[in-house]
């Protein structure tokens, strides 16, 4: 019977001794090879953390523990993402300023992480509202305004009403604001821009040189959208001409009809017969999303009458429409409809009554008389400006003799105000326009009264490079040493989730790559590896939210069963890069596991390992080994369960073989495993011990032991000689459970391990 083991006590011995001892703290050190793995840093709201978040945290500090036993210095570390958005709305409702949310979230957030016992390299956190941090943010974004890649002007962006700030297309979600999911328009507003547009061949090509799953590679690059083809002009009936792109200009001789996007149809009102049914159509259009357009199931629009296009191959005028399933941000806000190869202009032309033939393709060396050679790209440049209190502030001041001119860098930061009223303002500005005295400032160049821009930098702007800062977090001259850029190099490993894939990676790939062409970074690509976890979900499957109160709260798991049940329970709930259902009875089963490996202690002593106590932890060491690369940790969790079930055979568990056991358990239970180790009477850390290795002759063993299962539950076990044939285990399995071979649906065997039989 197993018992229970004492594991508050447990683990708060062991977080006092990591954080006397420092263990975890990051060093450079040049006589060991470095391994820096990293993890999306958290972004401390108001609720603290559910048990969601343990799941890439435990991953990567499975991996970092493993690394450390494999002799490699590790930067593991952690910081908070503390501006934007979601903390400016928890300060909004809960009435405080977001300064002291900030502060108490992060709080709340530290003592949860230290509570789970990741390894984090504490000396190196970092807070993106540190005026010492945010100050290399300003920083940089002065070097690429001064290289060119940073412009204001008037701009067509997406408006949320709602949060009354200006947002990105990567931050859409289904054509609503990711944040508060409200309905956004467009509006035509001054604001910050990153030429991340000019960076897209750049962006593509540094695939090649990283080990990224291949949905991340496919989902950039079709937000990068690079396309391949030719510019042509349509001469219009009215003068002057029609200029599309398309990326098959073989099949110029079956245009039907031209198609403008509702933006650009108001260039043409003045040459339609129906120029006001043709603006009212565009007006409303403009108002929905590039999703809600993409994806509306129903083709619209109106012909602009008295207008048409000659086609410049073969001379035949098509009439010229106006829809909008064509995007302006795409090419030139109008297309060439080619109706029996395209599905959508099939889909128009049917909406429409337009008739059509068969399309006639030209030949390769006809193509090239048609129109001028282009590449295209959907990816649009970055929208920088957010108007908004709880941000960065953009170090730029504008002068009315010197135009926009960059604070310079002795003066910076550009502190962001202590301000009481910074709710968001319907005229559109920054609530930080209504701090008249922080506004008004001298000009950098001519020392003439100037003002300070009042819009902040998106949420977006901080996490684009704090992976830089935390190798050298405490510099106070640069943003990181030469020496730390060198020994740290590129992230070894990252380790987060889905949903950042097309804003966050690309934007610090891209923020990345501009600092790189600039000569402060030695590398082209941040991240060398890159794996994705699946969600947790609530028991019944859905999404966990604090709304649909489903939410589970670690600081209840680790209260009840300790941190180390709630870690070997993340990793054992099902494959890493897949959603899984929360189990609290699973987890009651995770928890009793590591009674039982604590009660084994008990039987360990002197004895030494026989030729099948060799083969059992050589497998052991074997599967979990390779289980971690793998990220396979479901797997490798049930590595250690039936390495366990063995050792519970045994009337003396050899003490050699024990060890072992502890230090492969030891980066999923670290509290279990360091205090296990210590009473094995070791009085080294067992962080450092060497990481076990397994000589391939002990795997060889004359027996094995088969587990049995029914429809996935374990019915039975049985020894069988080793090797033995998939048709002997078959039977012998179909004996041990006396079940008719008749009656098996199927059978399944795992050789040397299991045979699964379905009834």
């Amino acid at each position: 019977m197993t018992k229970k083991y004492d594991f508050k006590g447990i683990e708060s011995k062991w977080h006092a001794i990591w954080e006397r001892e420092k263990l975890y703290d990051a060093r450079i050190d040049k006589s060991k090879e470095k391994f820096y793995g990293l993890i999306e840093f958290p972004y401390p709201s108001g609720a603290g953390l559910h048990v969601g978040h343990p799941r890439p945290f435990t991953a990567m500090d499975i991996i970092a523990r493993k690394r450390r036993a494999q002799g490699y210095n590790v930067l593991f570390p952690i910081g908070f993402d503390a501006f934007g958005l979601p903390a400016e709305h928890y300060a909004i409702k809960t009435g405080q300023h977001p300064a002291k949310t900030a502060r108490d979230n992060i709080e709340t957030f530290t003592g949860q992480l230290k509570s789970i016992g990741f390894s984090f390299a504490w000396n190196s956190a970092v807070t993106t509202t540190d005026p010492e941090y945010y100050k290399w943010t300003q920083w940089m974004f002065v070097q690429f305004y001064n290289s060119g890649l940073a412009y204001k002007g008037e701009e067509e962006i997406w408006w949320c009403p709602s949060c009354k700030i200006g947002i990105a297309n990567e931050e859409l979600e289904n054509g609503k604001c990711e944040r508060c999911g409200s309905d956004v328009v467009k509006k035509t507003k001054p604001a910050w821009m990153l030429k991340m547009r000019s960076y897209s061949d750049k962006l593509l090509d540094g695939f090649a040189r990283v080990d990224y799953p291949d949905n991340v590679k496919k989902m950039q690059e079709d937000w990068i959208g690079r396309s391949e083809g030719a510019e042509v002009e349509f001469p219009l009936s009215c003068g002057g001409a029609l200029k599309i792109y398309t990326t098959r200009p073989d099949t110029i001789d079956g245009v039907e009809f031209m198609v403008l996007s509702p933006e650009a149809a108001h260039d043409y009102l003045c040459h339609a017969a129906n120029a006001d049914a043709v603006k009212a159509y565009a007006d409303a259009a403009v108002m929905k999303t590039d999703v809600e357009r993409a994806q509306a199931k129903k083709k619209t629009g109106l012909k602009l009458e008295g207008l048409a296009a000659k086609n410049p191959h073969n001379g035949k005028l098509v009439p010229v429409y106006v829809s909008d399933y064509v995007i302006a941000g795409y090419g030139t806000g109008a297309i060439m409809a080619v109706p029996d190869l395209d599905e959508r202009d099939g889909e128009f032309a049917a909406a429409m009554g337009i008739p059509y033939g068969e399309t006639k393709l030209l030949a390769p060396e006809d193509s090239l008389n048609v129109g001028t050679r282009k590449v295209n790209y959907k990816m649009t440049d970055w929208v920088f400006s957010r108007q908004r209190y709880w941000g960065e502030p953009i170090p730029m001041v504008h002068c009315e003799h010197c135009g926009w001119v960059p604070v310079e860098a002795k003066d910076l930061p550009v502190l962001l105000p202590s301000i009481t009223d910074y709710m968001p303002t319907e005229d559109g500005l920054s609530p930080l326009a209504k701090a008249a005295e922080w506004v008004k400032t001298t000009c950098p160049k001519c020392g003439a009264p100037a003002e300070r821009e009042t819009d902040t930098m998106p949420t977006w702007a901080g996490s684009s490079w704090y992976y830089l800062r935390y190798m050298d977090a405490r510099n106070p001259d640069v943003f990181a040493s030469k020496e730390a850029l060198d020994y740290w190099g590129q992230v070894d490993w990252y380790v987060g989730g889905q949903e950042h894939i097309t804003r966050h990676l690309l934007y610090s790939r891209f923020w990345h790559k501009a600092l790189r062409d600039a000569g402060f970074v030695p590398y082209d690509e941040p991240y060398k590896k890159r794996s994705i976890t699946g969600l947790i979900l609530a028991a019944n499957g859905e999404k966990m939210s604090k709304s649909k109160g489903n939410v589970v709260n670690p600081n209840d798991i680790v209260s009840g069963y300790g941190a180390d049940t709630l870690r070997v329970y993340e990793m054992f709930i099902g494959p890493f890069d897949q959603a899984a259902a929360w189990s609290t009875e699973s987890m009651a089963g995770v928890y009793r596991f590591l009674c039982r490996a604590h009660d084994l202690a008990e039987k360990a002593g002197g004895a030494e390992m026989s030729k099948k106590d060799r083969a059992a932890i050589a497998a052991c060491v074997r599967d979990v080994s390779e289980r971690i690369e793998q990220m396979k940790f479901n797997t490798a969790v049930s590595a250690l369960m039936i390495c366990l079930n063995y050792m519970e055979t045994l009337a003396a568990v050899p003490n050699g073989m024990f060890k072992i056991f502890v230090q492969l358990l030891a980066p999923f239970a670290p509290h279990l495993a360091s205090e296990l180790w210590e009473r094995c009477g070791e009085t080294g850390r067992i962080d450092f011990a060497s990481w076990p290795s397994y000589d391939e002759a002990d795997l060889a063993a004359d027996t094995m032991t088969i587990v049995v299962q029914v429809n996935g539950k374990k019915r039975a076990e049985f020894e069988a000689a080793s090797p033995s044939s998939d048709d002997e285990l078959k039977r012998l399995a179909l004996d041990a459970v006396k079940i008719d071979a008749a009656a098996a649906k199927k059978t399944f065997v795992v050789p040397g391990r299991l045979v699964n039989i379905v009834v």
